[in-house]
């Protein structure tokens, strides 16, 4: 089965995440091919991100400045794929969901893994642009951001007592973002072990050998 790991990206008191993410993991446990952890970044309590190479440690077996910063990279890293659940703040998403991410720092976790987006909002947006810029963080991480994402306007009253969507179009949406991250899911697990490495480790490489020749033909 393939690793499934559902990130709240709302830490706030009443959060809306708590009416989506149920519903979110219901329909992925349904599917039979996801192994499903919630990561709920309330439980994390990630300090503020300020992690520098020196930090890092030894690059092929980091240690970062404190022991939850290594758990929370090699929690990441052992995912095949990533379903994100995030709120629209000033048409971005909240500053702990970027703490998050940036916190991956140098493992690259989040590489070559499929990532579908969820986002929600009070209002008729429903989170779209907090999923587009997202969408752009995600690929300087590295990831594979999925076209097909889920959009919840109005969500304090999106869900009925029972916890399904009001809107039919959103179990829908959810479905095909299931299906693609599954299919997406799979290919890369097979690809990863033949993954290049990351492009930034490569042209510093390259340029070291480029100075090198340099400094022997002067």
């Amino acid at each position: 089965m393939l690793k499934l790991k559902v990130l709240v990206g709302s830490t706030r008191d009443g959060r809306a995440a708590d009416r989506v993410v149920p519903w979110v993991t219901n329909r992925a446990e349904a599917r039979d091919t996801f192994s499903v952890e919630v990561l709920d970044l309330r439980e994390w309590n990630l300090p503020m991100f300020a992690e520098t190479i020196q930090t890092v440690g030894d690059f092929h077996d980091p240690t970062y400045s404190q022991p939850l910063i290594r758990r929370w990279n090699d929690t990441i890293r052992d995912a095949d794929a990533l379903v994100i659940v995030t709120p629209e703040y000033n048409h971005s998403i909240p500053a702990a969901l970027k703490n998050a991410i940036d916190s991956l720092f140098f493992s690259f976790a989040l590489r070559n893994k499929p990532a579908g987006l969820v986002g929600y909002s009070g209002g008729p947006v429903g989170g779209a642009r907090s999923v587009e810029h997202l969408a752009h963080v995600l690929i300087e991480a590295e990831a594979v951001p999925l076209r097909n994402s889920v959009l919840i306007p109005n969500v304090n009253t999106a869900f009925t007592e029972a916890g399904a969507p009001a809107n039919a179009v959103a179990d829908v949406a959810l479905q095909v973002l299931l299906e693609d991250l599954e299919w997406w899911g799979r290919v890369l697990a097979e690809a990863r072990p033949a993954s290049l490495l990351p492009g930034v480790v490569r042209m510093n490489a390259r340029q070291q050998e480029q100075s090198q020749r340099d400094r022997a033909a002067s």
